[in-house]
């Protein structure tokens, strides 16, 4: 079966692709400029992730704290108008190394997508006490797993936790990235605006 007689899964990255960072929110709310970092500067994400939760406990961040955060945060301009463009034409997974605790309060403004991503342990009093991985590289166990069901898979993500899902994928596409990112992976197609992907999605699946 060729791949045009398939049926189409796109998979996006949640966070730099359809809403802000929300570490990056968190860092300028609660003034912690550590919080800053985000998988554009560490590629190991679990080196990322005990970064981020020594911080919060240092600081006694809880999760009604970020929820404060998230609860501010908007879609990136015009990603609603193309989650719902997208949403008529294939069927589309977000896949996201975020915790679905962190995201509760922001699924409503983009109409409740699917998600795939991760868990928290917290205490009682909300601190967060570990996290819970799903599954060690999600993404592209996820699009492995697509392919497996006989889908045709195309893959949009802007970080380095998002390579070896465009490398799995049927087709990467890079959506805002860095230089650094593009000039180390320079076979992606790259986008800047929604309109932009927009025409590599038509482009790449006819």
């Amino acid at each position: 079966m060729s791949n045009n007689k398939k049926m189409t899964v796109v998979c996006l990255d949640f966070e730099g692709v359809l809403i802000p960072e929300i570490w990056k929110g968190l860092a300028s709310i609660s003034q912690i400029d550590e919080l800053n970092l985000t998988t554009r500067d560490i590629a190991d994400y679990d080196e990322l992730m005990r970064h981020r939760l020594k911080i919060c406990d240092r600081h006694k961040l809880t999760l009604k704290d970020i929820h404060k955060v998230v609860e501010q945060i908007e879609p990136l301009e015009g990603a609603v108008e193309f989650l719902t463009w997208l949403r008529t034409r294939h069927e589309v997974i977000i896949l996201s190394d975020t915790f679905r605790e962190f995201i509760e309060p922001l699924l409503h403004k983009l109409q409740y997508p699917t998600v795939f991503c991760h868990s928290l342990e917290l205490d009682d009093d909300l601190r967060i006490v570990d996290y819970c991985l799903r599954q060690k590289d999600q993404k592209r166990h996820a699009v492995k797993a697509l392919k497996n069901l006989n889908y045709h898979t195309v893959a949009v993500g802007d970080s380095y936790n998002d390579i070896s899902m465009l490398k799995e994928a049927d087709h990467g596409i890079f959506f805002r990235p860095t230089n650094k990112i593009t000039s180390e992976y320079p076979s992606f197609p790259v986008t800047h605006e929604f309109e932009m992907l927009k025409t590599e999605l038509e482009r790449i699946v006819k």
